[in-house]
């Protein structure tokens, strides 16, 4: 009997290179997770019904969840595609410490000593499971901003793969000032390459990676600039 795949999220985090071009963020599974154990991949994980319960949808700006549904298609449920957006900015937070949130004029949070200090140890607690996403949102006053997302592209793992999921790709750059986790409970290590060096150490058995990885790095490749790339997926910069 084919598994139904599970819906998941997952973000292509940007920076900017020097002199030019731009960067992508991958993460290396621990070798013991079940799905993508030692691979390097892209932030994300599957979609709970909490990300488009209200308290969420309430906590969220950028974007409706009827232009949500028109981005990914009437199969889903308005509120439901809206929760992908915010699955993947919870995701991107658990698995890298960044948050993608505005305030509630609507201006993209800044970081400072204070408040980083504050979402590190929300961000510990978040993890322990004695705080939930929602609450982290809440304490500071803060809203996902779903804007700063970019719908990228969508795969489904192949049906005879017994553990199963139907992912959506987003874009996101990377917020001035911030730096992702070099390791967390789901990331045995992360580093920053553009995409043809991710390429080349992939064709030498060297940065091991699924399909999807770099299928999405190889359309990465073909902008020479992050510019370039946001304007063509109308992601912010």
């Amino acid at each position: 009997m084919i598994q139904k795949p599970r819906l998941a999220a997952t973000v292509i985090l940007l920076r900017a290179a020097e002199p030019r071009g731009f960067e992508v963020f991958l993460t290396r599974r621990p070798e013991g997770m079940a799905f993508l154990g030692g691979m390097y991949c892209f932030p994300g994980g599957t979609l709970r019904t909490e990300d488009f319960s209200d308290a969420m949808l309430s906590r969220s700006a950028g974007m409706t969840p009827d232009q949500a549904q028109k981005i990914i298609g009437a199969e889903f449920a308005p509120r439901q595609a809206l929760g992908l957006w915010i699955a993947t900015i919870r995701e991107l937070f658990e698995e890298a410490g960044i948050l993608l949130a505005v305030n509630r004029m609507g201006e993209r949070i800044l970081a400072n000593t204070g408040l980083a200090s504050r979402l590190t140890e929300k961000h510990a607690r978040l993890l322990g499971e004695t705080l939930s996403f929602y609450s982290v949102l809440e304490s500071e006053g803060l809203f996902c901003d779903l804007a700063a997302l970019a719908h990228f592209s969508h795969w489904q793992t192949p049906a005879q793969v017994s553990m199963r999921f139907d992912t959506h790709f987003f874009l996101a750059a990377l917020p001035a000032n911030l730096t992702p986790l070099a390791a967390s409970p789901e990331v045995a290590h992360s580093v920053w390459l553009t995409a043809d060096a991710a390429l080349r150490l992939f064709s030498r058995n060297e940065l091991p990676m699924i399909f999807p990885t770099f299928a999405s790095l190889r359309t990465l490749a073909d902008f020479d600039s992050l510019a370039s790339l946001l304007k063509e997926y109308r992601a912010p910069t």
